[in-house]
């Protein structure tokens, strides 16, 4: 079997207000509510989930110095097609299960005074378009697997700078074989993808090992014990 990521388990989205999520998520979506405590390792952050289902959520981190100012183009793109800062999330898509429950929860948003777009059929999903607070661009959609034979298209492959090759690589990535001994932290280079940490704290993370970094950084603890 191929090992990939199956599934978005959580979606974290900076708030400045989580009151306010936590409301528009759980009255005009309907998720619930199942986690909020101190967030592990973040001194003043709060963390707060909403349930989508039981294995993936959305997510609010709130701290202190998360800033408030909204620059559309910049740090949100408003709308589903609207330009953001490259590497921020320009909209979020939620799944659900039939038209039906599209048309629904397109209902209880307008019921709750905000306004949903659609459904929009886009031929492999239908869809439908509202924002949340602080500027977040939203959707709902329904529809089964993506025919890449169908969509993808070849002059934006072309466009993209993706020869054949690569494109083959893309639609069928490459099996790994995870190796008897566990690969060890490779030295940090930036030239690569890396978390936003200083040397001095990467200097910290390359001395140590899996077991030692899994000791410093878990916290299993519950902030409530619940009673039977």
């Amino acid at each position: 079997m191929t090992v990939h990521p199956r599934g978005v388990n959580h979606l974290a989205i900076a708030t400045c207000d989580i009151k306010a999520q936590i409301e528009f998520f759980t009255d005009v979506l309907g998720c619930e509510l199942k986690a909020l405590y101190w967030m592990h390792g973040t001194e003043g952050a709060w963390h707060g989930f909403l349930e989508l289902n039981p294995s993936s959520y959305v997510a609010f981190v709130q701290q202190p110095d998360n800033p408030e100012k909204i620059e559309w183009g910049l740090t949100h793109a408003g709308n589903a097609s609207g330009p953001v800062t490259a590497g921020a999330m320009q909209h979020a898509a939620f799944h659900v299960d039939s038209v039906e429950e599209l048309l629904t929860l397109r209902d209880r948003i307008r019921s709750r005074g905000i306004m949903a777009l659609g459904p929009i059929d886009h031929g492999f999903c239908q869809s439908v378009y509202f924002a949340g607070p602080e500027g977040l661009a939203l959707e709902l959609t329904c529809g089964g697997a993506i025919d890449d034979r169908a969509w993808i298209d070849p002059e934006v492959v072309a466009l993209a700078g993706i020869d054949e090759d690569d494109l083959a690589r893309y639609r069928r990535p490459a099996n790994y074989q995870r190796p008897a001994e566990p690969v060890p932290l490779p030295a940090l280079n930036r030239a690569k993808p890396h978390l936003n940490y200083s040397d001095e704290i990467y200097q910290v993370i390359a001395s140590a090992s899996d077991e030692d970094l899994r000791a410093m950084l878990s916290d299993t603890e519950p902030p409530v014990t619940p009673q039977d």
